[in-house]
């Protein structure tokens, strides 16, 4: 969209924070400028903790921000914004209610009589391809018909700004694919609303098939760091060189953020007494010991090397979840990350050329190096019998690593330390304790 589209919304030097139990404050997002015109899609594209739905919510009056300003048509945001309907990844649909049901309460909530109601929740049926279904249950329906309950009860308002929170992250590749060209085409029919769509997305394929900007964000915290106007024309082709330019271009603008190459001079550089810090948690990324496992044995395939885009392409899987275990690679030493590809390392190699039990020592011997986990099991040695409650750790983790999804640091932790026979893990009882005797650290 060129820049003098009117301006629905404006953000402008947006800031909010959140206060943890501990009474310490966490910044999640930091002076975010950012306007939603009128007839665009704007994607939020960024790592975990980076504060896109947070950001979302701020534009729809969910929640308010402790600095900055909100505006809708130029007045002052106060309470919900009126020209907003969002489409949650999760469904929220009502499971007593059918679809049409479904539909048909936020209509009647806003005062509209069963005639407008009837006639709206048909349109909106049509629409998003429901039709036969109207009086099914949530429970009958698949994962991607339930998104389309959620994206014709959105619809059925007819808001300005349609906010979509990573939707399609919860059904299969072919359905998501599907949805995403039906957004599409209904958000082209500019004879109706939504005028705008403003989506939530980790997905950098998504968000280019659909987008007309794309906004990248940093993470820790939240803040734009680069905005893409993208002028590929409608429909789009997964597969053109053109898509797949500018999909390698903002792959190349998280990987430089997420997995940066720190060159050799800039470490000679540093002072040659510098003084001592505070040991600090690691954030432990979203990768199990099989994925890790997977990478290692992938790159040994290709001679010890090979590029991240290229993985991304042999793994089949999405973006940000190599970037994952890649990082997670590279945070236990078994590769290392220079500019865009990704290396074994000597001791990656050795973990490769192991048998399983060898496997294990390997990489027990890694994690214990991470301050996380020396922690944790010290935790576990001092607590009575040696059995640590689980909300003891997840506290831990709340306060070490603010800005990251505490249930996901602690079920990698769960994870790397039970391959590596570091501990153990009663669920029902929401205990970590020590099988045997302790480790040795």
């Amino acid at each position: 969209m060129p820049d003098s589209s009117p301006v629905l919304c404006e953000l402008s030097g947006v800031t909010k924070t959140f206060l943890l139990p501990s009474g310490a404050e966490v910044r999640v997002l930091d002076d975010v400028s950012l306007d939603v015109r009128e007839e665009e899609i704007l994607a939020i594209l960024g790592p975990s903790g980076c504060g896109k739905s947070t950001l979302m919510r701020i534009l729809a009056g969910l929640i308010q921000p402790v600095g900055g300003t909100v505006k809708y048509r130029g007045q002052t945001l106060s309470g919900l914004n009126p020209g907003i309907a969002i489409v949650f990844q999760s469904f929220a649909l009502y499971p007593w209610l059918t679809v049409r049901q479904n539909i048909v309460e936020p209509l009647a909530a806003r005062g509209n009589d069963s005639t407008r109601c009837g006639s709206t929740s048909e349109r909106v049926i049509r629409l998003v391809g429901l039709e036969g279904f109207e009086d099914a249950y949530p429970r009958e329906l698949s994962g991607g018909m339930k998104q389309r309950v959620g994206i014709a009860r959105a619809l059925a308002v007819e808001p300005e700004i349609l906010c979509m929170d990573e939707p399609f992250s919860q059904v299969d590749a072919l359905t998501a694919e599907n949805l995403r060209s039906e957004v599409v085409r209904f958000w082209s029919d500019h004879a109706s609303n939504p005028k705008t769509i403003f989506m939530v997305s980790h997905d950098v394929k998504e968000v280019v098939f659909m987008a007309t900007r794309i906004v990248v964000m940093a993470a820790r915290p939240g803040r734009v760091r680069r905005i893409f106007e993208n002028k590929l024309p409608y429909p789009r082709d997964y597969r053109a060189p053109a898509f797949q330019r500018l999909v390698d271009e903002i792959h190349g603008v998280i990987t430089e953020a997420e997995i940066p190459d720190v060159p050799a001079t800039a470490v000679a550089a540093a002072p040659a007494k510098a003084p001592p810090r505070t040991p600090v948690w690691e954030p432990l990324p979203d990768a199990g010991p099989s994925e890790i496992s997977g990478l290692l044995a992938m790159l040994d395939d290709r001679g010890g090397r090979e590029n991240v885009f290229s993985l991304v392409d042999d793994l089949g899987w999405e973006f940000g979840k190599v970037l994952s275990v890649v990082k997670a690679g590279e945070l236990l030493d078994l590769v290392d990350t220079p500019r865009q590809d990704v290396d074994l390392t000597p001791v990656g190699r050795q973990f490769l050329a192991s048998g399983a039990p060898e496997r294990k020592q390997i990489f027990k011997r890694q994690v214990v190096e991470l301050r996380l986990f020396r922690d944790v099991l010290e935790q576990i040695g001092k607590a009575e019998r040696q059995e640590l409650d689980e909300d003891v750790v997840l506290g831990s983790i709340a306060l070490h690593l603010p800005y990251e999804n505490t249930d996901r640091v602690f079920q990698t932790l769960v994870a790397w330390g039970r391959y590596a026979d570091l501990f153990d893990h009663d669920v029902e009882r929401r205990k970590l304790y020590f099988e045997e005797s302790p480790p040795v650290s």
